[in-house]
């Protein structure tokens, strides 16, 4: 039998976050630029869960945006500075104290992250020259990624809701936005987890795991062609690594 679902969080209406959250009012505008494939993985995924979370803020769903006209009206818009979370040479490292932009001259910060896998996510900035043209922005994450259920590609790599977090810790340290309730996110983040966690224990659910998650600060990076395919990340400068733009 089919659960019920909420439609909003798109989990089961026994498991529904939405009670439990509460939207904060950011100065910044958040686009959350989603990958079709990322957004049917909806309960692994945070970017819809860091949406919710956040007032201010917008899933777009696609793999190129060029010809997205909600998109393309933002980033024109002159009320706005947009900025791409994505690093790489020329990236301004949010949380070092660089500034996102020169001069914000009276505009909101508009920030776009790109919620996908690497490889997604390259695809979809390749087929998106409007993004490639935009300023960009990165972090230096304060600790490694708590993401439990789900091995990243490197140790510096953050979930979207990780990403946004640490954007906003910065952000706020920089007196360029106030982050309300700065537990919220990653008190969801664990609460979601734990619940992937106890079901993968269960013998009697789909997607049993005989081995328990490990610990990821203790966990191999890949290898073999594997690792060489997930090791191809953009280069952060003065960097061995790449800091995360915000992936899953």
């Amino acid at each position: 039998m089919t659960r019920e679902m909420c439609y909003r969080c798109f989990w089961p209406k026994p498991l529904c976050w939405c009670g439990s959250i509460r939207p904060m009012e950011t100065a910044t505008r958040f686009e959350f630029l989603m990958h079709p494939k990322e957004f049917k993985r909806v309960k692994a995924g945070t970017g819809r869960l860091t949406h919710l979370c956040l007032s201010n803020s917008e899933i777009r769903v696609g793999v190129g945006f060029d010809e997205d006209a909600a998109v393309q009206a933002l980033i024109r818009d002159p009320l706005y500075a947009a900025v791409l979370l994505y690093p790489g040479p020329g990236a301004r490292n949010l949380s070092q104290g660089e500034p996102p932009v020169d001069d914000l001259d009276g505009r909101r910060l508009l920030v776009l992250l790109l919620d996908a896998t690497w490889p997604l996510a390259r695809k979809m900035l390749r087929l998106s020259p409007s993004l490639q043209r935009l300023p960009r922005a990165m972090l230096t994450p304060s600790t490694p990624s708590r993401f439990v259920i789900k091995q990243q590609p490197h140790k510096e790599c953050l979930s979207t809701l990780e990403a946004t977090h640490e954007l906003l810790v910065a952000l706020e340290r920089a007196g360029l936005d106030r982050y309300p309730n700065p537990e919220q996110l990653l008190d969801l983040f664990a609460r979601m987890q734990d619940i992937q966690i106890r079901c993968a224990a269960d013998p009697d659910r789909k997607g049993y795991r005989r081995r328990p998650y490990s610990d990821p600060a203790e966990r191999v990076p890949f290898q073999g062609r594997s690792g060489a395919r997930r090791a191809k990340h953009p280069i952060a400068p003065e960097r061995t690594a790449p800091p995360e733009p915000g992936k899953d």
